[in-house]
């Protein structure tokens, strides 16, 4: 005859069933990668190689750019084949009458195009953009249509430009076309090499020296390796962030839009890598 289950038996059967569930349950998320969450609007991830989007978070976004307008700047300028060894003068229709930002650059002040590109893209310095464009065969005007043709070419069909620093909010594009400029802007070993250094110091007119930082931290970690870098921001673009960079034995594209804190860029790059390379480690 079979003996019937004591109700203390019975009890402590169902809480083994559910412990082991659990258990289960466990161990097969143990192996997948836990979801990263941003604090980016817009943010995508590319294979540089393939292609391949690696993550996309509202990738078709259209929205203000800031800053970033500099990559596009700094192609339009190296493709006009203008000496960059040139002496341009800081003029007075090169301060900032949009928003009113700081610059240490004065007017008056004689830079190459050389160090103008080099502060654009490093230091992301609104005055020498602004003085690039004007230097500009026609003028800045010029300058912004070769800014869209090349953005056409590009096939960037969601980008807008109207002026060479990124101050305006009419500069807009999606983190999608961002990645092709990202691409493009990949191929020109100067921007590469300009975008990602740590400092520089130029000489004002030849005399004065002035010493410049980068503006994204992270080429000054030894734990990233980043090919191309450039920052940007304005309060209606929210703060912004694209790089080239070596991670999880992977090229990849990395373009973060609209993130909301100073730090707050810095923390979704960080927390894109964590993520890929939790990703890697279990594949």
């Amino acid at each position: 005859m079979q003996r019937k289950l004591h109700p203390l038996e019975g009890i402590v059967a169902i809480f083994a069933l559910v412990f082991v569930l659990a258990l289960s349950i466990g161990f097969a998320q143990a192996g997948e990668p836990k979801k990263v969450v941003l604090r980016s609007n817009s943010a995508l991830v590319l294979d540089a190689a393939t292609g391949e989007v690696v993550f996309d978070k509202n990738g078709d976004k259209l929205t203000p750019i800031a800053s970033i307008t500099k990559l596009m700047t700094a192609i339009v300028m190296l493709e006009s084949g203008l000496d960059l060894e040139a002496p341009v003068a800081l003029a007075r229709e090169d301060v900032d009458m949009k928003k009113g930002s700081r610059s240490r650059l004065r007017t008056g002040a004689m830079l190459t195009r050389d160090e103008l590109l080099l502060l654009s893209l490093m230091a992301s310095e609104n005055r020498a953009a602004a003085a690039l464009g004007r230097s500009y065969p026609g003028g800045t005007q010029a300058f912004v249509a070769a800014m869209n043709d090349m953005a056409a070419e590009l096939q960037m069909g969601d980008t807008r430009f109207v002026d060479p620093t990124g101050l305006s909010a009419g500069n807009v594009s999606s983190a999608r076309d961002l990645a092709k400029l990202v691409r493009a802007a990949h191929g020109y070993p100067l921007i590469r090499e300009y975008s990602t250094r740590d400092k520089a110091t130029v000489l004002l007119s030849g005399k004065q020296k002035m010493n410049f930082h980068n503006t994204n931290g992270l080429v000054r970690n030894s734990r990233w390796e980043i090919d191309l870098s450039k920052t940007g921001y304005i309060s209606e673009a929210g703060r912004c962030l694209v790089m080239q960079v070596r991670l999880a034995s992977k090229d990849l594209i990395v373009v973060l839009l609209d993130s909301w804190g100073k730090q707050s860029r810095t923390g979704d790059a960080n927390r894109l890598k964590r993520w890929l390379e939790a990703s890697a480690s279990r594949s």
